[in-house]
């Protein structure tokens, strides 16, 4: 690893500053080289961290939003915690197997979402909270609570802007980093705090997921990264926000000429390494979904095969047991649909005992087959037939879908689909996420709340009592 020690050492950063646990966890790369240990902190550290953070006091407008902007620079330029930003991608490169270009890109856009996070965070504040009537009365945008816990995940570096944006609103924040890729979240916690944030304002908590648990139970809010389980845990709760699998899907109906839109789906499913929530992981053709899945497998099956610190590199890597044991996994989901691999098996061995994750395209022969939920850490699509009868069930439950359509009444209908997160009708991948604009939802709506606030200086006019002002009131 160019320009760092052996072996990182990962110290929990709480209120009293960085610590060294007894517990610790060996961090290996995709060879499984011990590249760092991350410290791992007990019930009782958590909670006094959490404790610390409520009663901080939270730091003025501009304060923070300088400070996030100065954090975004130290992110992408400085030495921090040992490691040269050179260094710090090479590390995550090696231990997550994504590509280093994608990790630069990540760092790149980090540090914008850093500089830009007040402004972000702001796009989901209600119009009516903005405008004000000649000083008589306002709503006001208020915090729900102070403490935000976050269970990250290790899929993509770039998760962690969403959130800083809670700092940028005046949260404390408490972070759980995943332990498959630590790196990121230390990073970020290490530049937030040498850019102005208290040790009390933002903690990184290093724990096992029994502990994780009281950090969700202790802080006031919390956002939590995780599978289908993790849904079905918090499904309802109005105090915690969970992400879950991402399931973006392409639908193109027979009125598209596929050929004009190959770049399309092939970018959607193999960009960020087919790793990222927002890759395409099922395709819904109306009509015969055979050449698409032929079309697609071949585009696909020209990606190289190369370890995840060369910068030519576009496919993640694992361990090979680890890769062997996906691989099987992904043909026992497989059963019953035809494969377009490219090769025999998805598993590409690169000789130090690493393999990378080749693409994988299967042709499901209905719409609701189960295997079109399924998603994999690497590109790995479902291609499936769809009629006018499937309708939009079959497109549910979907943080993006890129429909390839000209029919504007079906167009209506998967904007009106709430669990359809994000609608990108046309030529536009499933990964780009408009500057301003939320791929899941802003996070502010669930962060922040409106509140009416009438100063003293305002009109004392009479104004209708509440009984009279409500629709049938006194009936």
């Amino acid at each position: 690893m160019p320009g760092s020690p052996a072996v990182v050492h990962l110290d929990a950063l709480g209120p009293g500053g960085p610590y060294r646990a007894q517990a610790r966890e060996v961090v290996t790369d995709v060879t499984g080289r011990p590249v760092a240990e991350l410290s791992m902190v007990p019930r009782l550290y958590v909670r006094r961290g959490l404790t610390a953070l409520k009663r901080a006091r939270t730091l003025p407008t501009d304060e923070r939003t300088a400070a996030l902007a100065e954090a975004g620079r130290l992110f992408a330029t400085a030495t921090l915690g040992g490691l040269t930003v050179d260094a710090y991608e090479h590390a995550v490169a090696r231990v997550s197997g994504l590509p280093v270009a994608m990790v630069r890109e990540a760092t790149r856009e980090t540090a914008a979402g850093l500089a830009g996070a007040y402004g972000s965070a702001g796009q989901a504040r209600p119009r009516g909270s903005r405008d004000t009537t000649n000083g008589a009365g306002t709503a006001a945008w208020i915090r729900r609570a102070d403490v935000l816990g976050v269970v990250t995940a290790g899929n993509h570096p770039g998760i962690h802007v969403q959130w800083a944006e809670a700092l940028a609103l005046g949260y404390r924040v408490a972070v759980r980093p995943s332990r498959r890729e630590p790196l990121t979240a230390h990073r970020l916690v290490t530049a937030l705090h040498a850019a102005g944030f208290g040790t009390d304002h933002v903690v990184l908590l290093p724990t096992d997921h029994g502990v994780a648990d009281d950090l969700v139970d202790g802080a006031d809010l919390a956002m939590v990264y995780g599978g289908d389980d993790v849904i079905a845990k918090y499904r309802g709760s109005t105090t915690v926000l969970p992400h879950g699998p991402g399931r973006a899907k392409i639908l193109l109906t027979a009125d598209t000429d596929v050929t004009r839109h190959l770049d399309t789906i092939v970018d959607s499913i193999s960009r960020q390494a087919g790793a990222a929530c927002v890759n395409a992981t099922a395709v819904f053709v109306e009509g015969d979904p055979a050449p698409v899945a032929r079309a697609v497998a071949e585009r696909l099956a020209a990606l190289p095969s190369l370890p995840p610190e060369d910068d030519r590199a576009v496919l993640p890597v694992r361990r090979l047991d680890a890769a062997r044991t996906l691989e099987k996994y992904v043909r026992s989901e497989a059963v019953g649909a035809r494969a377009w691999l490219g090769g025999d098996t998805i598993v590409d061995e690169l000789g130090d005992g690493s393999a990378v994750l080749r693409p994988a395209v299967f042709q499901l022969d209905r719409a609701d087959a189960p295997q079109a939920r399924a998603e994999m850490p690497f590109p790995c699509v479902w291609v499936a037939p769809w009629t006018r009868a499937d309708g939009v069930a079959p497109l549910r439950d979907t943080v993006v879908l890129t429909a390839l359509t000209s029919d504007p009444e079906l167009v209506g209908e998967l904007l009106a689909e709430p669990t359809i997160r994000s609608l990108h009708v046309g030529d536009h991948p499933t990964h780009v996420l408009v500057p301003g604009l939320p791929h899941d939802g802003y996070l502010g709506e669930f962060l922040m709340r409106s509140k009416t606030f009438t100063p003293a200086s305002a009109s004392t006019a009479p104004v209708a009592s509440a009984a009279s002002a409500t629709p049938g009131a006194g009936r």
